[in-house]
């Protein structure tokens, strides 16, 4: 089956799944006030591919039929540019505000396919050759796939992974013969209402005896005995003039419990085999998904600018230091299309045929991400100042009593009406304050880990391609440390002659 429509999309989540928010048992997905607008948001995502086939489609390489670009697997620099430029159009969509849009994890499996020898070590041939053709299931199905990594947190001295004997973390608690059984929770499966199958692979390495807990498999959301508990929906309203962002790209997080859930041996890929979980992740997967996410986080930050620029001239905020503080939203989002541009254009083959991006400028912009984006929302609410909160509705706007008045007081320069500049307004309260907004800047703040553990990655990585900043330093270290000579004496000798003519004109 060829890439899907958003029609196709929509028809898909009707199938029984267990997804839990509030209160409620939600029955159908894309009809609920929680869900709607990002449903709909997520089907234009599917509808967009081919409004743009140019740069979001590919022929299959197996069956000609065009599939969608994030799942291809790069074999060159200039599959990488391919990739680039339909993974940019989906992130425009929701200007990077949705972090897990459906290519974030056909990036992942499509990496994973391309390192088969990976997932093929110690032992694990069938559960990587199941992998591989997972992979192709899902790129002819045009899948959609939320995913869950996180271990739950109960004692935080016990540290980040599960040993031996925790009834809480996701485990292997036996097996039939069609499958093993599973039981235990995970978070944070993002997109969980709108996926059509739940991906469960390594995160952080597992501590010896832990067997049990080092799985990796995907099957369908309405796999008995999954059940997904969401987060508060931040999504107030379908309104797309009140809430232009919360209305429609409100992702959703779960928390997933396993209650004893049977894997199909056809989707089970790693099966309790412990060197295989803990080294699949270690090499080319960070760069390959970092394509992804650092073009998505990139997009993000130039929206940001210009919408910041944009309630600037609105107002005819012409300060220095508004200026100042643009200079430095224009700034970050340079950096992270440098960063991202120098990575592709060093891209290079890992193993197996793979291409991905150099790791090293993606690495540097990760570990600052946490830091930018949350001085971009400040940023923006300093601009905004109270104005940020006199922001008419779309029916204050509609009633013809308060019309007359608020074209009047609360217009902007050069023509701007008051609902061009309520839009304005409101776009930026949304991005930067509302609780849409506080969402995406936690989520920004600990996006696959926190800040300071991105920067000690960071620093260890760099370790390993150290040679010319030692070469620098080692310069000034290692060169011989006799004095330097002037006028052909030392200082010493310098030094002692002016004692001399200084006693002498003393003496007379």
């Amino acid at each position: 089956m060829p890439a899907r429509s958003g029609n196709q999309f929509l028809r898909g989540l009707k199938d029984g799944r267990q997804i839990w928010v509030g209160s409620d048992r939600v029955s159908d997905v894309a009809s609920h006030p929680a869900f709607e607008g990002a449903a709909r948001a997520l089907a234009a995502v599917f509808d967009l591919q081919h409004k743009f086939a140019a740069d979001c489609l590919m022929p299959d390489p197996e069956t000609g039929e065009l599939i969608n670009v994030s799942h291809m697997i790069p074999h060159s620099k200039e599959d990488l540019l391919r990739r680039h430029r339909g993974l940019e159009r989906i992130a425009e969509h929701s200007v990077g505000t949705m972090g897990r849009t459906p290519d974030y994890v056909n990036v992942t499996y499509a990496g994973f396919a391309g390192r088969a020898d990976e997932w093929g070590a110690s032992g694990n041939e069938i559960g990587a050759e199941r992998l591989v053709k997972y992979q192709k299931f899902i790129r002819r199905h045009d899948s959609a796939l939320t995913h869950t990594i996180v271990h739950p947190t109960i004692d935080k001295t016990k540290g980040d992974v599960p040993k031996a004997g925790d009834d809480v973390a996701l485990h292997r608690v036996g097996e039939t013969r069609d499958g093993i059984i599973v039981r235990g929770s995970r978070m944070l499966a993002t997109l969980a209402p709108f996926a059509d199958e739940l991906a469960v692979y390594p995160s952080l390495p597992l501590p010896p005896h832990s067997d049990a807990y080092a799985l990796s498999f995907c099957i369908p959301m309405a796999t008995p005995g999954l059940k997904f508990i969401c987060r508060d929906s931040y999504a107030l309203s379908t309104n797309a003039f009140d809430n232009p962002l919360s209305s429609r790209f409100d992702e959703q997080d779960a928390f997933v419990i396993f209650d004893d859930v049977e894997v199909p041996w056809d989707r089970v890929f790693i099966n309790a085999n412990l060197s295989v979980h803990n080294t699949v992740m270690m090499t080319s997967w960070y760069p390959n998904i970092m394509q992804q996410t650092m073009i998505r986080a990139q997009t993000k930050l130039e929206f940001a600018w210009g919408l910041a620029t944009k309630m600037t001239e609105s107002l005819n905020m012409y300060q220095p230091a508004t200026f100042q503080m643009l200079g430095e939203m224009w700034a970050y989002a340079e950096f992270a299309r440098a960063c991202v541009h120098s990575a592709e254009e060093q891209s290079h083959e890992v193993a197996n045929g793979l291409w991905v991006p150099n790791g090293a400028p993606l690495t540097a912009l990760r570990a600052m991400l946490p830091t930018w984006f949350p001085r971009v929302a400040e940023i923006i609410r300093l601009l905004g100042s109270h104005n940020l909160l006199m922001t008419p509705t779309r029916s204050q706007l509609d009633n013809p009593e308060l019309r007359p008045h608020l074209d009047r007081y609360l217009r902007g320069v050069g023509g701007i009406g008051a609902e061009a500049r309520a839009r304005i307004f409101r776009l930026a309260w949304d991005f930067a304050g509302s609780a849409l907004a506080s969402r995406n800047e936690q989520y920004e703040r600990f996006y696959l880990g926190s800040g300071g553990r991105n920067q000690q990655q960071a620093h260890a990585t760099a370790l390993f391609s150290r040679e010319r900043a030692d070469r620098l330093v080692n310069r000034f270290l290692n060169e011989p440390l006799s004095p330097p000579q002037v006028n052909g004496m030392s200082p010493a000798a310098n030094s002692s002659n002016e004692i001399t003519r200084r006693s002498a004109v003393l003496a007379r």
